[in-house]
């Protein structure tokens, strides 16, 4: 027995945004698992900023997808064939399977999800790789302590939503950053201290007047004017998460650096990037203890499920860099 599997694959490199040419659909056959592996349905697909990344063909923290993959995506499914002793008809699976229904499968970074405990979508953000990148990046890199005051930027997104409330849960004031009324307004249902709208207000003066004694922690997901912005606002110490830079993650030429940064020395700051993989012998850490949060309601996990399947993703994808998700984006297959 195969399964046909529809899938997205990379036609060509983009300049700026991904466009039509970017991508082509194809139909692949998956065959029966040998010896050792499995085949995955997947079920969920996780849309993250990076993936913007992942098209160029430059060297990174990781390789880049290649001409005619299939994209790669993070994902939820079920095993519906097994040969491989640790997973079997049935289980629930997280892994690296691609923008395609049907994967093939040794084993290799694929662990098993307990929906007991929470839905799919969140396995691929709260209790995934966002989760992962939120819980270390704000306490490994960040090492926040009670008390201080924490900036968040894209604080209604995937990785800034749940580095909110683990700072906020950490006993830290914490100011969020998002675009609209209405992820600043879920930002305080949330119990953030302070929301600023990007979009209407001069985050550099609304910064000074609800944080004037300084910033002891920023972490950063956007780059740009915001991250100048915070810099111009650190208190002795301050630490800055790079997690990411969505705000320039799409241009054609590369963005000037900060105009800002000699607060580094001023205030005797540093600013570190990361990679969540480094740390990934102790997810089960993190897991353990944003699972904890999400059951006693210290932490809620939220996404945007987009339905259409596969062939959706190209949209789906362009969606994300346009803000259209409050917590984490998934496309539903």
């Amino acid at each position: 027995m195969s399964w046909s599997s529809n899938e997205v694959h990379l036609a060509s490199r983009p300049t700026g945004y991904p466009d039509a040419g970017t991508w082509s659909a194809v139909t692949v056959e998956v065959p029966e698992p040998g010896e050792g592996q499995f085949v995955v349905k997947v079920d969920h697909i996780s849309l993250d900023p990076a993936m913007r990344g992942w098209l160029n063909d430059v060297r990174s923290y990781i390789p880049p997808v290649q001409i005619g993959e299939a994209m790669r995506a993070m994902c939820t499914g079920s095993v519906v064939a097994s040969r491989h002793p640790d997973f079997a008809v049935g289980d629930a699976v997280a892994g690296t399977f691609g923008v395609v229904e049907y994967a093939l499968s040794d084993g290799t970074g694929v662990t098993t999800i307990d929906l007991g405990v929470a839905a799919a979508p969140t396995w691929l953000g709260a209790l995934g790789m966002t989760g992962m990148t939120a819980y270390f990046g704000l306490h490994d890199v960040g090492r926040i302590k009670a008390g201080e005051t924490v900036l968040v930027s894209a604080a209604a997104g995937a990785v800034g939503s749940v580095v909110a409330q683990l700072a906020k849960a950490e006993g830290c004031r914490v100011i969020g950053i998002a675009g609209g009324p209405d992820k600043v307004a879920w930002l305080k249902e949330i119990g953030l201290d302070e929301a600023i709208d990007y979009k209407s207000e001069n985050v550099l003066r609304r910064l000074r007047e609800i944080a004037p004694k300084g910033i002891d922690v920023y972490f950063d997901n956007v780059g740009g004017d915001i991250l100048d912005a915070a810099l111009a606002n650190l208190r002795r110490g301050a630490r800055v998460v790079i997690c990411g830079a969505v705000a320039g993650y799409n241009d054609e030429t590369l963005a000037p650096g900060p105009k800002r940064y000699m607060s580094l020395l001023v205030f005797r700051a540093t600013m570190t990037g990361f990679v969540v993989f480094d740390y990934e012998d102790r997810f089960p850490e993190a897991v353990a203890a944003i699972s904890e949060m999400i059951a006693d309601g210290r932490l809620v996990a939220r996404e945007t499920v987009i339905d259409g399947g596969v062939a959706a993703f190209p949209d789906a994808l362009l969606g994300l860099y346009a803000g259209v998700n409050t917590g984490k984006l998934v496309l539903k297959v």
